[in-house]
């Protein structure tokens, strides 16, 4: 091989996906490319904070102890808060029915 073509080690790639900063997250909006949006019947909703605890993007507010609706600026429409809500009274609508 020569000197263009040899392969780098494992000492000479930099780190991928290193966060260099933590908490900086709230600086970016990614929530425009979900495809569904969750939609919480909060009279149905216990409060149990089941969905707040599995959110991977923490958009789920809390207000006065209580669940309030989702930062969907944020929300990629994952499914998982409606997935693991013990009551069911979150559903995943269409966004484009929001459009």
């Amino acid at each position: 091989m020569s000197k263009k073509t040899q392969l780098k080690t494992h000492k000479q790639i930099p780190i991928g996906g290193r966060i260099e900063k933590p908490g900086n997250s709230v600086n970016y909006k990614t929530g425009s490319w979900k495809a569904f949006r969750p939609i919480a019947d909060l009279k149905k909703c216990i409060h149990c904070m089941i969905c707040v605890n599995f959110c991977p993007e923490t958009c789920i507010k809390i207000k006065n102890g209580k669940r309030i609706q989702s930062d969907l600026s944020v929300c990629k429409g994952c499914g998982i808060c409606a997935e693991q809500c013990p009551v069911k009274c979150i559903q995943m609508k269409p966004e484009g029915d929001f459009r």
